[in-house]
């Protein structure tokens, strides 16, 4: 079954990382190509805390699908929530989410899926709205918000103890996206001092908590060693071996690994611990009678098709592989590369089916981690190689402004993070109206 031009139908569900990857992989093939995503832009993730803490704005990080796509003829671009897969029929079911337009169906012959993942709070959804976090774009600049609005609350308060409240600022997650959030805020409350009269931002407390027993867990430990003493360095208290309890709108509970509990008084905690697959893994599995891993990750098989459905790919961190070997589905890391190269897989599998070509299982190619913790402080693994300091700083730079779609982001980019290191200044320290509220004053029992 194909279009009315004859041309093979490719859905491809997800404007991120490798649904877009997949899509522009497909210029150069004779298809039919339909993005659909419920946002109409493409969100470079890693800079996202970036944005929450004011060194970036979110055009710096976010490019419309449409514009990356403007010149390939065989793509088109729609916004919709996908709510359901008919595998039978071959129809991909979607919700509108712009106010008057109506619910559709979209055919395909190729469908791939790249739902990606969000933050877990375990179990614990009433959290959410407490402690925030950096994944989306909306969140990001509620955060900033957030951030922002605490300074200025302690500038207004006479009362010491209230004021440290406002200063004290907790962090969930010694993950990359967690270390590298705490250093930021440590670097933005040492930039703004000499701005306030009654307050004094650089005697913030940022909190790094981790239930394992050292940062970056994903590096090698000579690394993480690394990173733990930067982040000490510039004003940031890792607790290692603690997980949270309890999350209330001015504390937080901790549990330590002794089993002792304890409550810190904090008005801003940011959620960094742990994600869970894209509720579309779920919505798929359902469609054609698979499960889900506890982290909502679909198995599919080693050519990233789903099982009993070879004109379905599913991929990026809502999938676990299944290995060739023993047949177990692992979870690859859950890192931009790992997305892009399985959105360029799925555009070769797609081309290779017009010419019934078989498909050898994906490999990924390990290109290594990279974590900033500062100005000039980083660190990096890149296959054998461990850098970190100055060197892996400007390592991580470089592969970021790599990565990032669009020249006009990349320039842009660049500048301002040159004016920042040079002048230790940000220019996006915005409070809009709607992300600079905290949530209701409770007791810290209604937390839990």
């Amino acid at each position: 079954m194909g279009a009315a031009s004859g041309r093979t139908r490719v859905v491809i569900v997800g404007g991120g990382f490798g649904g877009l990857k997949a899509a522009r992989s497909l210029a150069r093939t004779d298809v039919e190509v339909t993005l659909i995503d419920r946002h109409n832009y493409h969100l470079f993730q890693p800079l996202s805390y970036q944005v929450a803490t004011g060194s970036l704005s979110p055009g710096d990080i976010a490019v419309p699908l449409r514009r990356v796509l403007r010149g390939q003829q065989n793509a088109r671009v729609l916004i919709g929530e996908v709510t359901g897969f008919d595998l039978e029929g071959r129809r991909v079911l979607v919700a509108p989410v712009i106010a008057g337009t109506k619910p559709y169906r979209l055919p395909y012959d190729r469908l791939v899926v790249a739902g990606g993942s969000t933050y877990s709070y375990y179990g614990h959804e009433q959290w959410r709205r407490l402690a925030l976090e950096v994944k989306s774009l909306d969140s990001a600049v509620q955060v900033r918000g957030r951030i922002l609005a605490a300074f200025e609350a302690a500038e207004l308060t006479s009362d010491p103890l209230e004021r440290e409240d406002w200063l004290t600022f907790v962090v969930v997650g010694a993950g990359p996206t967690g270390v590298e959030l705490a250093g930021q805020i440590a670097e933005l409350a040492r930039d703004t001092p000499t701005e306030f009269r009654a307050s004094d931002p650089s005697s913030a407390r940022i909190l790094l908590i981790e239930t394992t027993d050292r940062v970056l867990g994903g590096f090698p430990p000579s690394l993480s060693r690394h990173a733990q003493k930067s982040l000490e360095a510039i004003g940031v208290r890792p607790m290692l071996g603690h997980t949270v309890t309890d999350v209330g709108a001015r504390s937080i509970e901790l549990q330590s690994a002794d089993g002792a509990r304890s409550r810190v008084s904090a008005r801003t905690v940011l959620w960094a611990a742990g994600v869970m697959a894209s509720p579309l893994a779920q919505t798929l599995a359902e469609a054609c009678g698979a499960e889900v891993d506890r982290a909502g990750r679909l198995a599919v098989e080693a050519d990233l098709t789903l099982p009993g459905h070879p004109e379905v790919l599913a991929l990026g961190d809502m999938v676990a592989i299944r290995s060739g070997a023993d047949g177990e589905p692992r979870a690859l890391p859950g890192l931009a590369p790992v997305a892009i190269q399985q959105g360029a897989y799925a555009a070769r599998s797609v081309a290779a089916a017009l010419s019934a070509r078989k498909m050898p299982p994906f490999r990924y190619r390990d290109k290594g981690a990279l974590a900033t913790i500062g100005r000039a402080r980083a660190v990096a693994q890149i296959g054998p190689l461990r850098v970190s300091g100055f060197p892996a700083w400007v390592l991580w730079l470089v592969v970021h402004l790599y990565y990032l779609v669009g020249f006009e982001n990349r320039s842009v980019v660049l500048l301002r993070w040159s004016y920042s290191f040079f002048s230790h200044g940000r220019g996006t320290r915005l409070i809009t109206e709607a992300a600079g509220t905290f949530p209701e004053e409770e007791s810290p029992e209604d937390g839990a």
